[in-house]
């Protein structure tokens, strides 16, 4: 099983895994099997521990799945999404994420936001790229996203925002509020 169990995760495309993950990779259905293979993988350095529960291949693993398998469901948004775009000028060092909570951990050197949202904003797929090993919210959704939960917002470049696919996001955040923001928000980039 040893040699199997290590040459199965290598295969994998995700470089992150959780406690489940592991199980279903390994098809192992003894919890307490699972916990004994990922301790021994661990001590022997074949797998590397995150934090309790979630596991890397080794120390090069993808931060944003990392953020994704964290919490579950949740998707990146907001500014890690907005600073990546050009959408916000300014560079932060932690990665923002929309779940079904509002927590703020650091985890291996690096700090996640997670920020709640509605399960019905959550759980709507429409607007989230689905990477191999992650979802990230497009430049769209992330702007959405930022106008829902936040009153004022100062964005720096609204120039490649596609106002089209906005407006077809906007009702599954059934929200008069915000669509008022968004329309202000809009005619100030027409302006621009």
């Amino acid at each position: 099983m040893e040699k199997d169990a290590i040459s199965a995760l290598l295969r994998s495309i995700n470089t992150v895994f959780t406690f489940k993950d592991l199980s279903l990779i390994w098809n192992e259905t003894n919890a307490d099997l699972t916990k004994k293979y990922a301790y021994r993988y661990v001590k022997t350095g074949k797998l590397y521990s995150i934090r309790k529960g979630i596991y890397a291949k080794d120390r090069n693993y993808d931060r944003l799945e990392l953020a994704n398998k964290i919490y579950t469901p949740a998707y990146v948004s907001f500014e890690t999404v907005l600073a990546k775009e050009g959408i916000v000028f300014q560079r932060y060092d932690r990665i923002f994420v929309a779940s079904y909570l509002t927590r703020e951990i650091s985890c291996d050197g690096q700090a996640y936001v997670f920020r709640r949202v509605k399960d019905m904003i959550l759980l709507n797929a429409s607007g989230i790229d689905n990477k191999e090993t992650y979802h990230i919210a497009s430049k769209e959704r992330a702007l959405l996203d930022t106008i829902y939960l936040n009153k004022n917002y100062h964005f720096d470049n609204l120039s490649s925002i596609n106002w089209d696919e906005c407006f077809k996001l906007l009702p599954f955040y059934d929200n008069k509020t915000m669509a008022k923001r968004l329309d202000s928000y809009y005619k100030l980039a027409e302006h621009a």
